[in-house]
């Protein structure tokens, strides 16, 4: 569930996933973890992590074509105008979206002990 772009049980689903992960022996190194989000809507949210193999009762989903990719520093809140960066800088390149990714660095309870959060965009672009 989320509340305007701001995930309210982030923490939980991850912590689901990645005891998922670790079970099915499926868990990337740390500099190889990855977790991106997709936001279709303020209100849904799709998460995907990175694993080394097939990971059973999960979707796979394997990420194939053309990226561009920009880093924010913000907070979870920033994302629809992120949103909008991203879409002017894919403009100015000629390029247009099919979607829109974003990689945190900090969970939402640790960006609030940081006071800050960076974020990576990444969008599939044509």
């Amino acid at each position: 569930m989320k509340l305007f772009h701001v995930p309210l049980n982030m923490g939980k689903v991850v912590t689901r996933m990645f005891k998922k992960i670790q079970d099915a022996g499926a868990a990337p190194s740390d500099e190889d973890f990855l977790v991106l989000a997709y936001d279709p809507s303020p209100w849904k949210s799709e998460l995907h992590m990175t694993v080394t193999n097939e990971v059973s009762d999960a979707r796979i989903v394997k990420f194939t074509g053309t990226f561009i990719s920009k880093v924010f520093e913000g907070s979870y809140k920033d994302v629809p105008k992120w949103f909008n960066v991203m879409q002017d800088y894919a403009s100015k390149k000629g390029l247009k979206f099919k979607k829109q990714y974003f990689h945190f660095a900090y969970c939402p309870k640790c960006s609030k002990k940081y006071g800050k959060n960076y974020a990576i965009a990444f969008g599939e672009v044509y």
